[in-house]
């Protein structure tokens, strides 16, 4: 029997793994209220960013105690400007499962040219997190991205600690518990896991980490873009709403958005049980199909929100001509867009499974990926 397309459709073919599907809800006029043509330094404009702070705040359960901040470049900005302002004050340990750690890696050994300790493991595993000392600052993702291997919580990270954690949760923020207490800087950016717009990205500074920027001066220069101190002390208005370069009041107001509509399903337990709803789906379709599997080895470190997929099926005679034709032909159908393995990871699928995707959706698109695999397997003969 020749091999039959499926019935149904997802009514969202997005599984981009960023930007990332927007909020169900979501269409254009529910971002009429934004103070278009206005300065971001009157009063409308500080109120909307100090609703986006306080908003993450509320919804991520960030401590009252911990400094908040809107700044340029996404998380890659965020991540910049923690590493250019902190790091250097004592030893450093990278940590890297993946290609954005291990451009921090890249940028602390090459460019800031830190005696840096790097400790890296292959896609689809991590690296030993027992062997990490704490007397240095540690760096490093908690989801990573491009491999669908994420830690797989904080014990590791002791509460006594002497250096600072620079964790970089772009991917983890808004989908994956977050212990406050175990991290001295978090960053992410608007267009994951909720789905924001690009361009904007969050810094979010413990009080150790508060203290080590009034303490300690870089002996590199610091890009005006990148200085959170003045005279030696945090430049509060960054925290407060006063961003460091002009935002955008349109993404701003996105960003509102996609807050409230966390709120509607129910904050960070609700988006939390979404991705694990989308996860267990793929799960499910990946334990029924042995010529699939993940990317991720253990599945105690499997991420919820960019789930990595391999094909394992012997008839494959080229693996990244196969994942990429598969891809093109879900693309072709309009069933699933960009689920394309990132550029630097082994080849296979990357299905986004953040909350802001529909279970229905992800269940709609499986059996079109058997379709697409089948069909692939025929045509190359």
């Amino acid at each position: 029997m020749a091999n039959q397309q499926p019935a149904t459709r997802p009514a969202n073919p997005r599984f981009s793994s960023g930007p990332c599907a927007k909020p169900p809800t979501f269409d254009l006029t529910k971002l009429a209220d934004a103070p278009l043509g206005r300065s971001h330094r009157a009063a409308v404009g500080k109120d909307k960013l100090k609703a986006a702070i306080e908003g993450t705040r509320e919804v991520l359960g960030i401590p009252a105690d911990y400094k908040i901040g809107i700044v340029p470049a996404s998380d890659t900005g965020a991540m910049e400007m923690a590493m250019w302002s902190l790091l250097g004050a004592r030893g450093v340990e990278m940590l890297a499962w993946e290609s954005f750690g291990s451009g921090w890696i890249t940028d602390v050994v090459k460019q800031l040219k830190l005696d840096a300790v790097a400790k890296t493991a292959d896609y689809g595993e991590i690296v030993d997190l027992a062997s990490v000392d704490f007397a240095n600052d540690v760096v490093f993702t908690w989801n990573g991205t491009t491999s669908g291997v994420r830690v797989p919580n904080g014990d590791w990270i002791p509460a006594d600690r002497e250096g600072l954690t620079l964790c970089d949760a772009t991917s983890a923020a808004f989908a994956q518990d977050l212990p406050w207490e175990k991290l001295d800087v978090t960053t992410f950016s608007w267009q994951k896991v909720l789905g924001g717009e690009a361009a904007h990205g969050m810094l979010i500074l413990s009080p150790r980490a508060v203290e080590r920027l009034e303490s300690y001066t870089p002996a590199w220069p610091l890009p005006k873009i990148f200085r959170l101190t003045k005279g030696g002390k945090l430049i509060d208005g960054i925290f407060s709403g006063a961003t460091i370069n002009t935002p955008s009041m349109l993404a701003v107001e996105d960003y509102l958005f996609a807050l409230d509509w966390a709120r509607s399903v129910g904050g960070l337990e609700g988006l939390q049980n979404r991705a694990n709803a989308n996860t267990k789906a793929v799960a499910d379709f990946v334990e029924l199909h042995d010529w699939i599997d993940f990317l991720a080895k253990d599945p105690a470190t499997l991420s919820n929100t960019s789930v990595c997929l391999k094909f394992t099926d012997d008839r494959i005679k080229d693996g990244a001509a196969f994942a990429k034709a598969v891809a093109k032909r879900l693309e072709a159908e309009n069933i699933a867009l960009d689920i394309g393995a990132y550029r630097d990871a082994p080849a296979g699928l990357r299905i986004w499974c953040g909350g802001t995707v529909e279970t229905s959706d992800i269940e709609a698109m499986l059996p079109w990926l058997e379709w697409a695999f089948e069909a692939e397997i025929a045509a190359q003969g």
